[in-house]
Parts: structure tokens; sequence; C-alpha cells
């Protein structure tokens, strides 16, 4: 979280745009042997001159500590806190208001340990973050892998002598060599095919890849094509969220007063000149913003913050904080120094008055846009897409600017607009509202990726009733905010928006027995954690197989950690799977999905329910379920290095997620892939498809392209 707040810090405040690619500090791990079953891990840091690390006590609210996180090791029976060995020097920074610890040229950390076993390897990683003078970077993570030996206490019996050490390098020595076969199993599981629709492949997938060269990973043109999805929807999502911002009370009743200053004028091609540059100002000033975000965040941070555990939490306290400034709890705004420091600029004239005009008007409006503008940084950046916060705010932009030119253009059309009033509160109050409800779907991502199992569908569903309940009855009037002018009557605009919202509040109800809302199943947490659900048995006709179906998986691996949609039976691990496939001479699906996939929720509701997809899915393939954005640790041992991106493989999640971008050279969800018994694709891989009939077209094409194998 605090990641996330010092990274908007340095956007108002103008970060280095290269601050992400320079590395000035380079860390050192070893481990000494203490008294008999304790050790000494040393984490030594050699910082370049002029740069300074933050020390690893630092109260709340300051820059990121240093911190160091060792992986679960049956090895390690106990774990000191951290001790600083080097003195760090300790200053006051303004911008955390508080004294803070740093370090220069070099920073030695030291953690005492104690074993119960003679020698190993000790595995974690290391958080921090380093600034100058004129810059910080975004925090940093470097993962360490450190050997240690020492010698027991004598104390033990015969009986529990431990292994010796030729014995213990036996075994480090094989779970090595396991980790070294995992990576060459999954190089090995690259798939070469020869059918008419793909032609052959001569060589596996991954083997056209420059592995260490990230810009030459081309996606397939599924993902090209999701991509541009993805963009335009941040643009439309940028459109509208400008538009309200221009019905918000900050900006409203600006427009006939800015106006008027171009059209003070006699010639009015002079007045929409003025107004066009001032617009394209606009345009130019929240373009940058959405731009600084990517650069500060780089690309492959934006792509980890849909299924990033701490972000989305962040996420969903930040909406939060926007209703309560929507309902009229504060106002955030940004110091007055600065609105009054551009409008002094901006009485220069010319094109760089006219710059500063719409610098102000941003700064001045920041009260009603910035909760906009944040839940569309927001939802930009989440999805992943390099550019997207940028699109965002062109979106956001072009919308808020094209009515100050058009208005200079054709001055008669103000006296069409309607007067500044309690009306605009209302839109602010409604906004809230929305902001509110859409912070319940970032809280579900973290509550599916980590397991909690606190957030189940029909808790979601009783707060989103409750939240738009609670919007009809003030459109209504049966609700008063702070800021909110009285009202003697309730207008027609009013009753008719209160009908939608209480048809909406009505439709959601069946939902808490289990009906499936397709019109909002992507934002529902997934069907399966319905506690009560009359729906999905009926699927299958009500009989036992389909109220039983889905019990097999439970005792298959990480079968106690997922839930299948549908009471399917599907296997969430590749190698069992495709086993089990073998055994019964079916062919496989696999679904790459996630636990924050918005578009494998819609699949998962609105196309696998068609009773012939689901009878296809059931009797005629066995399904893989392989969730990409698990955080559930895997087991020590099964740890690895990726040889195609040549990070740390920990996770559920990280290993599917290699798996899929090492085998089939894709990383969108959802993904579907069909196989036959030896691994081979028997259908191109598609993502998704809302179309009922295509998707089944493309599920009977495999089913016939594998009948043609045998």
């Amino acid at each position: 979280m605090k990641y996330t707040i010092l990274a908007l810090i340095l956007l108002f405040l103008g970060g280095n745009a290269f601050a992400q690619f320079h590395e000035p500090v380079t860390w050192s791990f070893e481990s000494q042997s203490n008294t008999a079953g304790e050790i000494t891990l040393r984490y030594t840091a050699s910082i370049e001159a002029n740069w300074h690390l933050y020390g690893s006590n630092i109260n709340e609210g300051g820059p990121i500590p240093t911190t160091f996180e060792l992986a679960d090791n049956p090895a390690i029976t106990s774990k000191g806190k951290i001790n600083e060995e080097s003195k760090a020097t300790v200053s006051y920074e303004e911008m955390f208001g508080m004294d803070v610890p740093y370090f220069e040229n070099e920073a030695v950390f030291t953690q005492v340990i104690k074993v119960n076993q003679r020698s190993g390897r000790i595995k974690g990683f290391v958080t921090f973050m380093v600034c100058d003078d004129h810059q910080c970077l975004p925090p940093n993570e470097v993962e360490f892998d450190i050997e240690f030996n020492t010698v027991l206490p004598n104390t033990v019996s015969k009986s529990d002598e431990v292994p010796s050490s030729e014995s213990l390098e036996k075994v480090d020595k094989v779970i090595s060599e396991q980790i070294e076969n995992q990576v060459a199993d999954l190089s090995d599981k690259n798939i070469a095919v020869e059918n008419s629709e793909l032609g052959p492949l001569d060589k596996p997938i991954t083997d056209t890849i420059a592995r260490n060269d990230p810009s030459e990973k081309k996606l397939l043109l599924t993902e090209e094509t999701e991509s541009k999805k993805s963009l335009w929807a941040i643009l439309i999502a940028g459109f509208l969220g400008g538009f309200a911002a221009l019905l918000m009370p900050c900006i409203f009743p600006m427009l006939p007063l800015t106006v008027s200053y171009f059209t003070k004028s006699d010639n009015k091609g002079s007045a929409v000149g003025k107004a066009l540059i001032y617009g394209i100002s606009i345009v130019v000033i929240y373009v940058l913003l959405g731009l600084c975000i990517t650069i500060v965040f780089g690309a492959d941070a934006l792509n980890a913050l849909s299924t990033n555990g701490v972000f989305n939490f962040f996420f969903f306290l930040l909406l939060v904080v926007f209703a309560a400034s929507f309902f009229g709890a504060f106002e955030l705004t940004l110091p007055h120094s600065w609105a009054n420091k551009l409008d002094k600029k901006s009485d220069k004239g010319g094109l760089a008055g006219l710059f500063f005009m719409a610098a102000t008007l941003a700064i001045v409006s920041f009260s009603c846009t910035g909760p906009i503008i944040g839940t569309l940084l927001v939802q930009a950046a989440s999805m992943g897409e390099y550019l997207g916060p940028a699109i965002g705010m062109f979106g956001f932009s072009v919308a808020l600017a094209i009515p100050f030119a058009l208005f200079a253009m054709f001055p008669s059309w103000l006296q069409s607009l309607p007067k500044s009033g309690g009306w605009l509160n209302s839109v602010k109050v409604v906004l809230g509202f929305l902001e509110l409800a859409l912070a319940l779907k970032f809280l579900s991502n973290v509550d599916l990726a980590y397991h909690w199992n606190w957030f189940d569908r029909e808790v979601f569903l009783v707060l989103w009733i409750a939240i738009f309940g609670l919007l009809a009855m003030y459109l209504l009037g049966k609700i008063k905010f702070a800021h909110d002018s009285p009202t003697h009557y309730v207008s027609t605009t009013r009753i008719f928006l209160s009908v939608v919202v209480i048809g909406f509040t009505i439709y959601m109800i069946p939902g808490l027995w289990g009906a499936p809302l397709k019109s909002i199943s992507a934002f529902l947490p997934p069907q399966h954690t319905q506690d009560f659900d009359i729906y999905t048995p009926t699927l299958g006709g009500g009989n036992y197989y389909a109220l039983n179906s889905g019990q097999k998986s439970k005792h298959r691996k990480y079968g106690d950690l997922f839930h299948a949609p549908l009471n399917l039976d599907p296997f969430f691990d590749y190698d069992e799977g495709l086993a089990y496939a073998k055994k019964t001479g079916k062919p496989v699906l696999i679904d790459f999905t996630g636990h924050a996939c918005v578009n494998c929720r819609k699949m998962e509701a609105n196309v696998w329910p068609d009773i012939e997809i689901l009878k296809i899915i059931r009797d005629d393939y066995v399904l893989i379920q392989l969730y990409v954005d698990d955080k559930t640790l895997l087991q020590i041992e099964e740890h690895y290095i990726s040889n195609f991106s040549g990070k740390n493989i920990n996770t559920i999640g990280k290993k599917w997620s290699d798996f899929q971008a090492q085998t089939f050279n894709a990383n969108s969800q959802p993904y579907y892939v069909t196989l036959d018994l030896d691994g081979q694709l028997l259908k191109k891989p598609i993502g998704a498809e809302y179309n009922v009939e295509k998707y089944k077209q493309y599920l009977l094409e495999a089913l016939q392209n594998f009948d043609h194998t045998k």
C-alpha cells in the first residue's frame, strides 16, 4: 500500500521518467555458523554514490522500509529479528513529515536463524527502496538462495540422530535434480502439431522465441485482439468519466464563465482558436498524467496489478475514500498555492497563458474530478494494458474539453444549459454510490486469490442490494447528505432513475438463491462460492450425477483449494489431468483462468451453462482448470527458476502462468486449449467467446480432430 501512495506522490511531483531503468544497489548474501544449531544470515547492500537505501525500522506513513522475507523451510525452527550492523543516518524528510533512517555507500543487515539440520539452503527475497536528491525509484525485490553449514547440538538420542551431512547432500542433490527436471519437463511440453488448420510446426513454440529478450516474446493474434478490446473499453470508460466530471459542481458552473472569457473578443475566429487551444491543453495535461502512471509503474507492474493482493486491497480502500468524499465527508483538494501560482501565470496571455488556465482548472476542480480520475486510473492500470492509463486519460480529457470548444463556437447554446443548483451535488452522491459498489469487486479479488472465503457470492450480492437500495431511497428524497439542497418535490428525472435502480435491486435478489444474474455475472464472485444454490443442480436435470459430479475433484491435487463451476469435475494440475485423460481415452480441455478474471466469470455464467456445451465439457473432455493468479505457495521442493522469464516460480499461480506463457506463448485469460493424449494441439487455442454456437463449434471440431488421431 505504501508503494502505491508513494508512487502517486511522486506522480504529482513529476518524478524522473527514466528512474525505473536504473539499479543503484547491488546485493550479496552469505551465512555464518554460530553456536550449535544456529546460523547468522548476512545481507550486504553496495550502494552507488549519491544514492541512499532506507533502513528496516520506519514508522507508518514513511518510505518503503528494507524488509527480508524467508520462504517456508522445514529446516528453520525460529527466525530472529533483523539487525542493522551499519550505522544509519537519520534526517527529517518533508515529503513524509518524519525522521527517516537511511544508509549510504554500504548497508549490512544480519538475522540469526535456528535450524534443525546441519546443512541446506534458505531462500527468500529482500524488498527495498532507494532515492537520491532528485528522485526515488519504485520499490524493488531481489531474491536470494543462501547455503548454510553448521553443527547441531549433541543432546539428541541415538534414535533421534540427525542424518549425516553426506545424506543431506544427497537429499539436496535429489531436490535440485527434481527442480531441474521440472524446468526441463515444462520445456519439453512445448506443442508441435500438424493438422489442416494450423499447418506443420517444425519447432516447439518457445524455440522460436528469444527467451532472454522480452521484447521478442510475441503474443498470439488472440492476445492482440483482446488487448485492442481492452484499450477501447478503457477509452470509452474514460470518455464517460469525463462527461460525468463535466456535471460536477466544481466544473459545470465554470463552463459559462470560461466560455465568456473567450467570447469577449470581437473576432469570433480568435475566440474559437483560444477555446481550441484551451481544450487541447486540457487533453495534454491529463494524457501526461496517464503517461506518468505508466512510466512510474512500468509495464510489468501494470500487468501484475489485476492479481496483486496488496494493490487490490489498496484500490478497495481508495475507492471507499473516494465514495466518502462524494458523500460529503471531506474534500480531496490539492494545495491552494498550486492553483494561485498557475492562475498568476495564466495572466500572461498567449499560448502559455491558455495552457496555465487549463492547468488551473485541473487543480481547482480536483475535489470533484480526483475520485473519478483515480477510479479510472485504477481500472485502466489493473487491466494490465501498458498504454491503458494514457488512453483512459485521453478519453476523459476529450469529453471534458469538447464542451468548452463547442460553446465558444456557438455561444447561444449556453442559454439551453440547465442552471447550476442542488442537482449538481446529487450527481456527486450518485457517483459515490457507484464508487462504493465498484470497490467491492477489488475486495472480492483479494478474497479469492488468497482463499480467505470471507466474501462469498451471496455476501457480495447482499452488499450490492443494500448499496443500490439506498441509492434508490436517495433519489426518492428519503436520504439526505451534508451538502444536499432542500427538495420540496421529486423531479421526473429522479422518478425515472429511481425506477431503474429499484428494478436493478430487485433483479439481484434471486441471486441470493443461486440465480445466475448473467448481466452482471462478470463482476460477481464465482457461482461455486454460493452457499445456497438451487440453480446449478437444475443444469443436469436434477439427477444424482449432476449433484455429485464435483465430489471427485476434492480429492485431487489442489482440490482442497479450488472449486469447480457448475458442478463440473475438473483437475487442477496439468500432469494429473493428462494422466487421467490417457487412462480414459478422452481429449483434454485446459481452461487457463484466474480468480480476478472478469471474462472467465462471464464465460462460466453465460456460455458454459448451455445444456449442450455443459454436456460436452462434462462427458467428452477431461477438464483441467489452471489458476494463473493464485497466491498459494508451492512446496519448497517445487520451487524453480523459469527458463522462459528467469523469475522464481514459488506459487501455484506463477507455476501455471509460466506454463501458459512457455508452452502456448500466451498470457491472457480465459484461454482454452484442446489437446490429444500426447499433449498435442487439436485446434488453435481461443480466448473468451461469448457466442454460444461458435464456442460449441470450437469444442466439436476439436473432438472431430481427436477422432481422426485415433
